[in-house]
Order: C-alpha cells, then sequence, then structure tokens
C-alpha cells in the first residue's frame, strides 16, 4: 500500500498484516518475559517485598506517560516514526538494564531500577499505543478493521504467555542477562517487520492539540474499563506466583481453544455469555488452585485460566469498539490496552507489596475479586453497555 488510495478487497490476512501482527506479539513479549523474571532476580539479590512491587508497578503507571500525547506526536510527526523513536528508546533503556545488572550487587542502585522501569514503561506503552491505533488500523479496509483489531490482540494476548515462558526457560537455564538480551532481539525484530512496510503518507489534521484524549482515552466506557481492571489484576496476581514454564504452556492450549470456541461455541450464543463464561471459569481454576494439590490440576488449571481469558479479552475489545463513535476506533484500542496492563499492574503490586505472595490469601482474595466482577457485570455493566454503545 504505496499511495494513498486504499485498494478495493485487498483480504486481511496479507503480508503487512502478518508483519505488523508478529511485531505486536515480539513487543508484547520483550516486556512479559521481564514481568515474570525481573522478581526472581531482585529475590534473589535480596530484595523485600515492597521493593518488587515498586519496581513491578512503576512499569504499568509508565504507560500513561505519552497517552495523552500520542495523538498530537502521530499527527505531527509520520506515525512510522513515532513508532521507530519509541522502540528504539526502549530497546536503549533495556539495554542499560542489562548493563547495570552485570554489576556487583553493592553498586546497583535501585531508585535507578525504578526510574528505568518507568521509562520502559512509557516507551513500551508509546510503541503499543501507536502500533494499535494507529498503523494496524491504517493499513488494512474499513471492513476488514474489526476483524483486525481482533486478530492483531489476539497476537498480543499469546505473548501474555509466551513472553514468561520463554523468560522463565531461558533464566532458568542461562541467566537473567540472557533474559534481557532475547527481550532486545524480540524488539529489534519488531522494528525491522515495521520497517519492511511503507505506509502511505497521511495529512496531518489542522486543529491538533498537543495534549487530548484522542488515540487515549475513550470518553464515557469507565464502567467497562473497570470491569476489564478487575478481571484483569487477577491475571497479574496469578503470574506473580506462576514461575514454571509448564504453566504458561498449558495456558497457550487455554488460549487455542478459546478462539475454537469463540468460532464454533459462541458464534450465535447470548451476547454476555462470553464474558460470563470466561469469568466463572477463571475462579474455577483459582478455587482448584485453593483446594486441590494433585499433579492433573497442575495441568488443568493454566488452560482454564487461558480459556477464560480468551474469552474475556476478545468480548471486552469488541465491548470497547461498540462504544466508540466514528473515526474513534483507534481510542477504542488503546483505552482497552490501558484497561487490560493497568488490572495486570494492580494485581502485581497487591501480591507483591500487600500480601507478599502469600498463597492461599492472595487467591482468596482473587476469588473474591471474580465473583464482585462476575455480579458488577451481570447485574449492571453488561445492560449499560447495550444502553450506550454506538455501533
Amino acid at each position: 500500500m504505496d499511495t494513498q488510495n486504499i485498494p478495493v478487497h485487498v483480504r486481511l490476512w496479507n503480508k503487512h498484516f502478518w508483519l505488523l501482527a508478529m511485531a505486536n506479539l515480539l513487543l508484547v513479549m520483550s516486556s512479559y518475559m521481564l514481568v515474570a523474571t525481573i522478581p526472581l532476580r531482585m529475590e534473589v539479590r535480596g530484595y523485600s517485598m515492597l521493593q518488587i512491587a515498586l519496581v513491578m508497578g512503576v512499569f504499568f503507571i509508565g504507560i500513561y506517560l505519552f497517552g495523552s500525547l500520542s495523538g498530537y506526536l502521530v499527527q505531527r510527526y509520520r506515525r512510522k516514526n513515532v513508532f521507530n523513536l519509541s522502540i528504539l528508546l526502549l530497546l536503549a533503556v533495556t539495554g542499560v538494564l542489562y548493563y547495570l545488572s552485570s554489576l556487583p550487587y553493592n553498586s546497583f542502585d535501585y531508585m535507578l531500577l525504578v526510574g528505568l522501569r518507568f521509562m520502559q514503561g512509557a516507551f513500551y506503552g508509546l510503541s503499543q499505543l501507536v502500533l494499535l491505533s494507529t498503523l494496524i488500523i491504517d493499513t488494512v479496509e474499513a471492513v476488514h478493521r474489526t476483524e483486525a483489531n481482533h486478530a492483531a490482540t489476539w497476537f498480543g494476548r499469546f505473548a501474555l504467555s509466551l513472553g514468561p515462558l520463554a523468560g522463565i526457560y531461558v533464566y532458568q537455564s542461562m541467566n537473567f542477562g540472557s533474559v534481557l538480551i532475547l527481550s532486545c532481539i524480540c524488539l529489534l525484530v519488531a522494528f525491522v517487520f515495521v520497517n519492511l512496510i511503507r505506509f502511505p503518507f497521511r495529512m496531518p489534521s489542522e486543529d491538533y492539540s498537543r495534549f487530548s484524549f484522542d488515540r487515549f482515552l475513550l470518553k464515557g466506557s469507565h464502567w467497562l474499563f473497570f470491569n476489564v481492571v478487575l478481571v484483569t489484576s487477577v491475571v497479574g496476581v496469578l503470574l506473580s506466583i506462576e514461575h514454571t514454564p509448564r504453566f504458561y504452556g498449558m495456558m497457550m492450549l487455554g488460549f487455542v481453544i478459546a478462539i475454537l470456541a469463540e468460532r464454533f461455541v459462541f458464534a450465535d450464543a447470548d451476547l454476555r455469555s462470553e464474558a460470563t463464561t470466561g469469568m466463572i471459569v477463571i475462579g474455577i481454576a483459582v478455587l482448584l488452585m485453593i483446594t486441590r494439590r494433585q499433579e492433573s490440576v497442575s495441568y488443568i488449571v493454566p488452560i482454564l485460566i487461558g480459556f477464560g481469558v480468551g474469552l474475556i479479552g476478545s468480548r471486552f475489545l469488541l465491548f470497547f469498539i461498540k462504544m466508540s463513535d466514528h473515526c474513534q476506533r483507534g481510542t477504542s484500542q488503546s483505552t482497552f490496552l490501558l484497561a487490560w496492563e493497568t488490572g495486570i499492574g494492580i494485581g502485581l503490586v497487591l501480591s507483591y507489596g500487600l500480601f507478599h505472595l502469600e498463597q492461599p490469601l492472595v487467591l482468596w482474595v482473587c476469588l473474591g475479586i471474580l465473583a464482585a466482577s462476575l455480579i458488577l457485570y451481570d447485574t449492571f455493566i453488561h445492560s449499560w453497555y447495550i444502553k450506550h454503545k454506538h455501533r
């Protein structure tokens, strides 16, 4: 697509879309392999749970740093250039983290680590916002954009399991420095994939403002945002207590089952059935973790979690899209992304900072959060969404 004229009837799954979807997969993987392994490294070096919680949480706070500027940046500068700069800066910060991780323990500055994680979150957030809410949308026909949004976020969802799987495996078989190198490689390959595509030039708007909610937060979607945060905070807690490659491998199998269920089970089902089923299935998985210790349960639980997370992620993404007005699709994407990442960050902070990884207690809290989320969704949020959707 080298001109401003969009070809008619171009199929979605072409080379350009594959490259962008794989770039999203690698970008999210680079982040989540560190989410899984940085706490392991900090525990070995003797940091407290509160210190780990701060390092984990500040990354997700950083995601918001450039949010209100993102609309201005993609209007003022070419959108691919904004993505390139943000991912290269993310690569540079990760490289500095690699250098510091090789220093002796006494010379490692904790506050510098906090600052680096904040900047990682900021550049990761900007890269994701530009990729999902601008680059992917602008390279597909209007009739394929919902499918493109759905498919691209599925690649990011698989990275939620692939990233920790790769990171933990490399950490256990080699060392933390090798995990950082792998994270840098993922960023470099994502950078190359995006730069293999020529994006059509787009005239900037004449009335753009420096700070705005455009491509950042979707006005009026607060209840959906809150519901997603509740559910993904449970995912964040589970990321903090599970450190085996097998768990994340089985979680991927659950994602595959969710994709098949969307296609063959929920295609003509009641609109609220997917989200309700997802929350119930995750709740069953958490209850099994509390009450059962058999070896077989360690295989079933992550499959159920992957299945439930996959259903919820897909359904709420479509809810956000349908809440948006004309030309707000990008904003709906970024709002869903922020809700998803915010919940995971809250879950990590709660698990490390408040509950200190006390597994029975933290799992009961997860069960309570899921029950509250399910009740809130079925009694209020779904009907509220039906009244306020625009598409």
